[in-house]
């Protein structure tokens, strides 16, 4: 990067970044315009890159490039892409680096026929089932894991698409939703915990699948219910069948963060109401940690259902005290003068007239390393805010995630090596309080559910493999890829 360009992505809101979202959509005329929609609504789930794939029943199309959906796809390229059947994805990656050859769907040419694969989630084991695959001759032209799936495919011996898919997927480990198109079919997995969101829906007579309910809404189809985990559909012309390959079912293992700060608000996943579930959070944050102030600010967007909730049970106004900026991208003009935390202040601005002069309770849904929060309560302090009380609606993260959240290493997440106080002198607030694992678990108030609260507990639900070698496996493709 030239020292004159300031970079200004989403690594700098402090944030875990978004995982993938995946679309398909089987029996419909202009499949890729509406995977393209879908596609769209789900762009909160990775920018890095986005893929369409489709077939007419014999022949299969694809474009992929890197970018917003938007930016990727053209009219020309959407209508380049034939047949009532596609499936895309939305890429953030949390193995593998971004670069054009990591973007899916991710296609081959097997025994079994064309595979087309669209993958939300992270596997535990990939590195290992990469490692002996290489050594028996296989060459991987990405370094992401979803790939690894192809070739377990395409070795099966199987002679049918199916059994190839159910033998490659038996050995995978970790969190996946897949999507799974041939020529003629499209098959939807996820994996046995269920940690990533996979929904069913319909519109008109045909079949929809997502990662959340949002992408049904854009182009009006219905919900019908989760893709169970550890089940298998496959969608063809004569309907939907339900496998269940798996011969032990787990426990499942929600990801819990899906509704804290993943998730659109406005979608319906695990079969619950997202915004519900964090006013829920807010609700909780406010009994477990009350404080005497005279208004509630959510930090934007992904908080402000929390803030909300807490809001309502404690009585204390809300108030819109912050505005996000929602066209950052890049900047190639660097201010003549050094601006401080210039990164922060681009993407955020306090409204003084808000927070002056006032007692504030700043909610956020999550704080990883903290440099940021720091930036965001310097300038409410900036603003005249007379005190400044911090509430987070999850747990503090002190562990990170394995199954597809691109969550630090714990030496960087400053509540894996700082006491709650020590965050407090650091943010330079007056008070700082987090959800518990039990309040959270209580706010959710589902006790027939079973979540993943791996980045809080370090209770990992699916075993995870030795980390040797891992790194030389998927280093880093070189970046002068372009197709």
């Amino acid at each position: 990067m030239k020292k004159f360009e300031i970079e200004l992505n989403e690594k700098n809101n402090g944030k875990p970044k978004d995982e993938c979202g995946v679309f398909g959509i089987y029996g419909a005329r202009k499949s890729a315009n509406l995977a393209y929609l879908g596609l769209y609504a789900l762009q909160h789930r990775g920018q890095e890159s986005a893929g369409i794939a489709s077939s007419d029943g014999e022949s299969i199309y694809r474009y992929a490039g890197m970018g917003k959906v938007n930016k990727v796809f053209s009219p020309e390229t959407i209508d380049n892409l034939l047949g009532d059947m596609a499936i895309g994805h939305n890429r953030y990656s949390t193995t593998g680096a971004s670069y054009l050859r990591n973007a899916q769907p991710l296609r081959a040419d097997s025994s079994v026929g064309p595979i087309l694969l669209a993958h939300n989630g992270n596997l535990t084991n990939a590195h290992v089932l990469r490692k002996n695959l290489v050594e028996q001759g296989h060459i991987f032209q990405t370094s992401n894991d979803s790939e690894v799936i192809v070739h377990l495919m395409a070795k099966s011996g199987k002679d049918n698409f199916l059994d190839a898919l159910i033998h490659a997927v038996k050995q995978i480990k970790g969190a996946y939703s897949l999507l799974v198109m041939n020529k003629d079919k499209i098959y939807a997995v996820r994996d046995p915990y269920g940690f990533r969101p996979l929904v069913l829906g319909r519109l008109d007579d045909a079949y929809v699948v997502a990662s959340e309910t949002c992408a049904f809404d854009i182009i009006d189809a219905d919900y019908e219910r989760e893709i169970k985990p550890g089940e298998l559909i496959e969608i063809s012309k004569t309907g939907i069948k339900t496998h269940s390959p798996f011969n032990q079912q787990n426990k499942e293992s929600l990801c819990i963060f899906e509704y804290i700060y993943f998730a659109r608000p406005d979608s319906m996943i695990f079969g619950i109401s997202v915004h519900d579930m964090r006013i829920r959070l807010g609700r909780m944050l406010s009994k477990q940690a009350p404080v005497e102030a005279d208004v509630v600010i959510p930090i934007p967007d992904s908080a402000i259902s929390a803030a909300l909730g807490y809001s309502k049970e404690s009585g204390i106004p809300y108030e819109m005290g912050m505005i996000r900026n929602h066209y950052i991208g890049r900047t190639f003009i660097e201010p003549t003068q050094k601006i401080r935390d210039f990164g922060a202040k681009i993407k955020y601005n306090v409204i003084t007239s808000v927070v002056k002069d006032k007692k504030i309770v700043i909610v956020d849904d999550s704080i990883m390393r903290g440099t940021t929060m720091r930036k965001i309560i310097k300038m409410f302090k900036k603003a005249g805010a007379k005190e400044i009380h911090v509430r987070i609606s999850s747990p503090p993260t002190i562990f990170p995630c394995f199954y597809g959240i691109d969550i630090p290493t714990r030496s960087d997440l400053i509540a894996a090596t700082h006491s709650i106080d020590e965050i407090r002198k650091y943010l330079r607030v007056d008070s700082i309080q987090y959800l518990t694992v039990d309040s959270m678990l209580e706010a959710a108030n589902r006790p027939d559910m079973n979540f993943c609260t791996a980045c809080f507990s370090g209770d990992y639900p699916s075993p995870l493999e030795e980390e040797e070698n891992k790194k030389d496996l998927f280093d880093n493709i070189g970046n002068g890829d372009y197709y």
